[in-house]
C-alpha cells in the first residue's frame, strides 16, 4: 500500500486490493501505478464525482486524460476507488485546476 497527499492534503492510500481492481477492469492501466499517484499529488485538475469522490486528471496527449477517483472521508484519511483514461471531462465540475 502506498499513500500520497492530495490537493487539500489528505492522505490518499492507495491498496492492493484497489490495484488489482484497476488493472483487472483496465488493463490499458498495468504501468501506470506511479503515474496515478502522481495524479493525485499533481493533477492538471480536479473534478466532483459521484458520492462526494474527486476525479483528478492529468493531461497525457492531445485530449487524452488518466483519471483517479478517490475519496477524502476525513482530513486524515481517503482512497482511491478506480482510474481509467478518457477523453471526457466534465468541466462544469471543476473544483480546482493548475496555475498555468
Amino acid at each position: 500500500m502506498d499513500i500520497v497527499y492530495s490537493q487539500n492534503n489528505v492522505p490518499i492510500r492507495l491498496t492492493v486490493e484497489r490495484w488489482f481492481h484497476i488493472v483487472e477492469n483496465h488493463d490499458d492501466l498495468a504501468g501506470y501505478y506511479d503515474e496515478i499517484l502522481r495524479t493525485i499529488e499533481a493533477p492538471d485538475l480536479i473534478v466532483k464525482g459521484y458520492q462526494n469522490a474527486l476525479i483528478a486528471a492529468v493531461k497525457i496527449k492531445n485530449n487524452l486524460y488518466l483519471s483517479v477517483i478517490y475519496k477524502e472521508v476525513s482530513k486524515s484519511d481517503g482512497f482511491v476507488i478506480t482510474a481509467y483514461f478518457t477523453s471526457a471531462i466534465k468541466k462544469e465540475a471543476m473544483v480546482w485546476q493548475k496555475e498555468r
